[in-house]
């Protein structure tokens, strides 16, 4: 067995069983993985892959039971990599962020500007997505970190720390009627106004849409993209009211939009920074983390990662009180 031979496996998986696209993706031939896929089949005496014909169809169990301490001693070969950096102190390397356009514009620069000025030898790669592929991305082994809300569902597979809550900002054109119900805004006076907001909001399961159905409302969603800003300019031609985070708020906003808080009306949300099971940090990774939320320092982040569950991360932040961030002070988020 070799570590070439894992990777090839976890390669294929990653591919949906493509061995075409796996090959291309490991920078080797068709023939070449499949002949090492072969080699390691017929040491361990067993099928890893279902087939029909030549083309691989399924894992098979035992190939599901192989796949689980492929991906295990992989993570370990990086563990013991970042394990030799933090003997020798080294401060240079590379930092892989998964994150959303939202964290992206309007929490991470400051953090980045800091983190540069201490880890000038560190490269940071950073790579947009919704949740669902930022998801994707952390337990692909394709990022370092997630900064993202609604990680809860790979919560197995993650680390979980909470950074900040947020909530949602209701924003509307300067002479929009719904000014005079701003006050005292409901969740029944919304579902009257067509709506623009996050393409993911849109969708049967989604936190937005399930706010309007508790009350046996349905959301008249007329526009919906992946960018704040976008739904500022459709806002401002007048297509509906806006509904964004509230961290995309900014104070020169007034100039075109009333607005206000959407605390009592949608649910708090969560940001959390998410990182594989089993995967030991490096110190310029603890300290972004602890840059992005001073609460997360470095004690409190080893701790969280010796845990085996999710279930044990979650007391060690029982008696924290974790920061709202939002927007302009002018809609008192």
């Amino acid at each position: 067995m070799t570590l070439t031979q894992f990777k090839y496996l976890l390669s294929i998986v990653d591919n949906k069983l493509n061995i075409t696209k796996a090959a291309e993706s490991s920078n080797t031939s068709q023939p070449g993985i499949s002949k090492q896929i072969k080699l390691l089949e017929d040491e361990l005496g067993a099928f890893i892959f279902a087939r029909k014909g030549k083309k691989i169809t399924a894992l098979t169990s035992f190939g599901e039971e192989v796949v689980w301490y492929a991906k295990k001693i992989l993570q370990d070969v990086d563990n013991i990599k970042l394990l030799s950096n933090q003997i020798s102190d080294i401060d240079e390397g590379v930092l892989t962020l998964a994150t959303t356009s939202a964290q992206a514009r309007y929490i991470l620069p400051e953090v980045i500007q800091v983190f540069k000025e201490d880890f000038p030898k560190v490269k940071l790669e950073l790579k947009l997505g919704s949740s669902e592929q930022i998801r994707e991305m952390v337990i692909a082994n394709e990022v370092d970190l997630a900064i993202a809300t609604d990680l809860e569902a790979v919560s197995t597979d993650l680390v979980l720390l909470p950074a900040y809550h947020w909530f949602n900002a209701i924003i509307a054109p300067l002479d929009h009627p719904i000014k005079k119900d701003l006050k005292k805004l409901t969740i029944r006076r919304l579902a009257k106004e067509p709506l623009v907001t996050y393409a993911f909001s849109v969708g049967p399961d989604t936190s937005f849409t399930e706010t309007f159905n508790k009350k046996n409302l349905i959301p008249n969603i007329v526009f919906a993209a992946r960018d704040a800003d976008i739904i500022k300019t459709y806002v401002k031609m007048g297509m509906g009211i806006g509904v964004i985070s509230g961290m995309a708020y900014e104070c020169d906003d007034h100039e075109d939009f009333i607005a206000v808080s959407g605390e009592n009306i949608f649910p708090k949300c969560t940001t959390y920074f998410g990182f594989r099971r089993g995967m030991i940090l490096s110190r310029y990774a603890m300290s972004f983390i602890n840059l992005f939320a001073e609460h997360l320092n470095p004690k409190l982040i080893m701790k969280a990662a010796d845990a085996k569950t999710q279930d044990e991360v979650n007391p060690l932040f029982s008696k924290i009180e974790l920061p709202v961030k939002g927007g302009c002070d002018q809609i008192k988020l």
